[in-house]
Parts: structure tokens; sequence; C-alpha cells
């Protein structure tokens, strides 16, 4: 069986066993914005006995074959994220902002934090859709190009912009931390209308996709970029 320790960073556990993702997701653990904690740290947060948790991780190891995602170049993972996670938000956040919209005009007398969930739905899509174009129209080009050949004028500014990301990705996650608050835990009370239960589907949907998208930018993409800078530059050096 594979041996784990409660000193390995949830990051770096989802990095190397992708699959694990589920059962964080499950104990509501952060391995993306909060992936620099320790397993050990992350259980005491959450209240759980961290060797029994530890056992269940190692079980789904054993019983779960893991996709090379940490395997791809730094091109083929920035195609990667692009196509499924950048796609995927274009697609999905201008239909749960017009669900979001639609449930608060008809439910929001019933329950005044669905006014909170449409105005907390429509900030996050405005913080993502240009946080999207700096990725796509900046940072990924360049990662892309590091790749291929070393510019000092071009590659001095990749830690600059990679800080910039990550600081964002915080403000996504404090976001959704807000609309699982405000939905409680996106469960939809008994009254729920079918418009209301596919919105909460569809923001849970968008949480657990969030999570493996910074999860793959903060502990696979970016440690990856900064290891290949590091590297053409001594090679350059030399």
């Amino acid at each position: 069986m594979t041996s784990l320790q409660l000193t390995d960073t949830v990051g770096a556990l989802v990095r190397d066993y992708p699959s694990l993702a589920a059962l964080f997701e499950t104990a509501e653990i952060d391995y993306c914005c909060g992936g620099r904690q320790t397993l050990a740290e992350a259980c005491a947060q959450r209240g759980i006995d961290a060797q029994t948790f530890l056992k269940e991780l190692e079980a789904a190891i054993e019983t779960a074959p893991e996709p090379a995602i940490a395997d791809l170049s730094l091109t083929a993972l920035v195609d990667h994220i692009e196509t499924v996670h950048h796609a995927y938000l274009q697609r999905e956040l201008p239909r749960l902002e017009a669900q979001a919209e639609k449930v608060a005009a008809v439910h929001g007398s019933r329950d005044a934090r669905l006014q909170q969930l449409h105005a907390t739905v429509v900030a996050l899509a405005a913080e993502l859709k240009p946080h999207l174009q700096k990725e796509e129209q900046v940072l990924f080009p360049r990662l892309r190009q590091l790749e291929k050949s070393y510019d000092r004028a071009v590659d001095v500014l990749i830690p600059a912009a990679i800080d910039c990301m990550q600081r964002e990705h915080e403000e996504t996650g404090v976001a959704l931390s807000q609309l699982r608050r405000l939905s409680d835990g996106f469960t939809p009370p008994e009254w729920a209308c079918n418009t209301y239960r596919v919105l909460l589907a569809g923001l849970l949907s968008l949480e657990k996709d969030l999570h493996q998208h910074i999860h793959k930018e903060n502990n696979l993409l970016f440690p990856k970029a900064i290891a290949l800078l590091e590297a053409k530059r001594l090679a350059c050096a030399s």
C-alpha cells in the first residue's frame, strides 16, 4: 500500500494522486488555495481524525488509476487548462449568472440570502473574466515561449505574473466559500423549484471545477514554470 505522511501538504498529495481530490472535496479541505497546509493541519482545522483520514486516502490511491497530468510538458499543461477549465468557465458562468438572477427574483422575498448569492455569482464572474484573459493573453503565451527559448527581457516578468494570478486565486477561494455558506453547502430547501435546484447543482460543479483548476495552476503549472525558468537562467549564465 502507498505510504503517505501527515506532514505531506494537501496540494502535493492531489498533485501526485489526483483521485484524492474527491475525498478532499467531501471533507471540505481546500487543496488549491490552501494547498500548502500539511495533512495534519488541514484535518485539525476541519476537526477530522487525521490517522483515519490518512488510511482512507491510502486506500483510495490503491483503487484508482492516476492520470498523468503532472507529467505533461509546460505547454501541454497550459493547453489542458485552457481547453478544459477555461472553456468550462466561459460556458457556465453566463448560465449561472442568469439562473441566480431568476432564483433571486422569484424566491428572494422568502430567503434574503438569495440576493447575496446572486450578487456573489455576478462578482465572481466579473473577477474571473479578466483573470482568464490575463492568463490567456499574457502569462500563458510567455510560458509556451519559455519552453522553446529563453529571453531574459520577457522571462523576468513571469514570476510577477504568477504572483498576481495566485493572489487572484485567493480572492476566488473567498468567493467560493461565500457561495457555499449562503447556500447551506449547495443544499436546496424542500420548497426549492427546479431552477433553484439546478442552480445549486451548477454552483457545486463550479466549485469542484475551480478547485481542480486552481490546484493545477498553483501546485503543478506555476512550480513547473518557475523550475524551468531557473534552469534556463542557470544554463544561460554558465
